[in-house]
Parts: C-alpha cells; structure tokens; sequence
C-alpha cells in the first residue's frame, strides 16, 4: 500500500516567500526609520563652546539634540578627576542619585563640582557618559 505525499504548488511557495519577506523587510526598515516608537531613537548630547571652569566648578552647556532622553551619569574632566553633579537648570532634569536626565530638545547649564582646582587659561578635556553608552568629548576653558 504505497500512499503518494504531495507538496504545496511552486506558486504557492513563491507567494509565501515573497509575503515573509516583504513583512520582515517592512519591519526593519520601520525600526530603523523610528516608526516603532523609541527603538530608532537616539540620543545626541551637545556642548556648547561657552562652558567654562572657575576653580573647582564645572559649568557645561548642554542640549539634547537626538530623539530620546540622555541619562548623564558621570562627567570626568582630564587632570581634574570626576566631577560631581550640584544643580542644573534650563530645561535639564534635576540631578537624582548623582544623574541628569536630558529629554529630547532640553537645554540649560549643569554645574558640577570638582575635587581640584584648574588652572584659569588651561584647556581641559571633559568627558561625558551616559546610560546609553555614549561618550562625549568637548574642549573646556579654565577662567
């Protein structure tokens, strides 16, 4: 007793495949473009060139140029150690727990405390880093 087994049409087939991937395709490029909510979003962190040191005090200029909120949560300042969040204001987030929550678009001054003193007329190197991942450099004056 021999049963013969058939298969699906080949054009069948080829409408499954196409349908997949067409699907698949739609999906990705959605999660790329940011259709799907914050899984396309970024952050991008900006320091504005009029931040400046005085003594032991760090004040950065700051705007959250991306699509999702930034969550700063440590600032180092080369030759000067890790500088400790005290206030922000502008559209920044209140520091909590020693962090900075950014929303999209918020702008204002961070001012953070340093454990030594710079030097007025010395460029140093500041550091930001955020829950993200993202690390950002910028350029700052003593005065």
């Amino acid at each position: 007793m021999s049963r013969r087994y058939k298969g699906i049409e080949p054009i069948i087939a080829v409408v499954i495949l196409v349908a997949v991937t067409l699907v698949i395709a739609i999906g990705v490029i959605g999660w790329i473009m940011g259709w799907w909510g914050t899984f396309g979003a970024t952050e991008s962190i900006r320091v504005y060139p009029d931040s400046y040191i005085t003594n032991t005090m760090l004040y950065l200029h700051i705007k959250n140029e991306g699509s999702a909120a930034a969550v700063i949560y440590k600032i180092e300042v080369s030759g000067l150690g890790t500088a400790s969040i005290t206030n922000t204001n502008g559209t920044l987030g209140a520091p909590s727990g020693g962090e900075v929550k950014v929303d999209p678009g918020a702008e204002g001054w961070m001012e953070c405390s340093l454990g030594t003193a710079a030097v007025a007329g010395t460029r140093y190197q500041v550091t930001i880093y955020t829950r993200a991942g993202n690390v950002i450099s910028a350029t700052v004056q003593a005065k």
